[in-house]
């Protein structure tokens, strides 16, 4: 039956990827309608969004984010729309996008660039305001990841509710509403592949504790890309896809041990590192194949910088949610965050 049950699911897989292929007219021009379901990326002159497999470059403004709805029109040519011009946008009325963008607004009001959209990314993967060249040093310091929502994100999420949660009520009743909480998060950030993926293996992992039944960390891992590829087989062609996977597997095989290795190094600094170096042992490879560059110190900056991260995402956190009832109170608090913000950015211009 287990053998059966894997079959059928990666047959699965190999008939929605046949089934949904687009083949868009070589050389011709194309029009496009579609919802933005991935965070646009935000150049220093451009801006990129990925929709119906097309990856579409447009100018910086109007500024698109995720939820919208756009026509655009340009050359189809492979999986580029070359020569795009943005022809409409539809701002998404949605609760989910209307709760993310006061939340974006919040925070840009309470602190200055580029300590705003720092906390707009580490804590929903928005890139909203930031400016191209505070980007680029996160690319060349190794540190785009934090600003990217990922599955780093969830399992801060997952942790802290674990935590505040069986303060309050019994396990039985913690576990969903923790699963509640995550699946919150994974629709508010932007449900990009690598948030997708934490959700669904945190979902696996909480409710196998619910039912009394450990779970097998690489059979989640490959449960959660099939139902993912079943669902959105264009995520075989994502990066982040990709990269979430692999960096999840070179932590499950690594981390523990490059951490006993490390344990001269001090704890504020030991897990980071360790952390860094167990992904990017996976990562590496495919970053220098597909950028073409890889920062030697990136593993000595992440170990500066990844402590920060649970506090900066705690703080802004439950500041954004207050903050949509009690702007002036929860800026109070958000200010707890600033000296974070403010070491990190350090070291940001100092290693790039």
């Amino acid at each position: 039956m287990r053998f059966l049950f894997w079959g059928i699911l990666i047959l699965l897989v190999f008939v929605r990827i046949l089934s949904v292929k687009t083949d868009y007219p070589q050389e011709k021009k194309v029009r496009v309608t579609a919802k933005v379901r991935q965070e646009p990326t935000k150049y220093q002159y451009f801006q990129k969004i990925i929709i119906e497999g097309l990856k579409v470059y447009l100018p910086l403004y109007p500024e698109i984010s995720y939820g919208d709805k756009v026509v655009v029109e340009g050359i189809a040519k492979d999986k580029k729309l070359d020569n795009a011009k943005l022809i409409s946008l539809y701002k998404s009325q949605g609760l989910f996008s209307k709760t993310r963008e006061k939340i974006i607004n919040f925070y840009q009001k309470s602190f200055p660039e580029p300590h705003a959209s720092l906390l707009a990314g580490i804590t929903l993967g928005s890139r909203v305001g930031m400016s191209g060249d505070f980007w680029d040093s996160l690319v060349k310091t190794g540190l785009a990841h934090v600003v990217v929502a990922s599955g780093s994100n969830v399992s801060l999420l997952g942790g802290f509710l674990v935590g505040v949660l069986t303060l309050l009520f019994s396990r039985r009743r913690v576990i969903p509403l923790i699963l509640v909480g995550i699946w919150f998060y994974a629709v508010l950030a932007g449900f990009d592949a690598p948030i997708v993926r934490a959700a669904i293996m945190g979902s696996i992992a909480f409710s196998a504790q619910e039912l009394g039944k450990l779970s097998s960390a690489w059979r989640a891992l490959a449960l959660t890309g099939l139902v993912m590829l079943i669902f959105r087989p264009e995520w075989t062609a994502d990066i982040g896809f990709i990269l979430s996977f692999v960096a999840t597997g070179s932590l499950l095989l690594f981390q523990a041990k490059i951490g006993n290795f490390l344990k001269a190094v001090p704890g504020i600094l030991r897990e980071g590192l360790s952390t860094s170096l167990a992904a990017q042992i996976g990562v590496t490879p495919i970053l220098f194949v597909t950028f073409g560059q890889f920062n030697i110190l990136s593993p000595l900056v992440n170990a500066l910088i990844l402590w920060t991260v649970p506090l900066i995402m705690a703080i802004s956190g439950v500041s954004g949610i207050v903050g949509l009832l009690i702007p002036s109170f929860a800026r109070l608090t958000l200010y707890l965050a600033y000296p974070l913000t403010a070491w990190f950015i350090f070291v940001v211009r100092i290693f790039s």
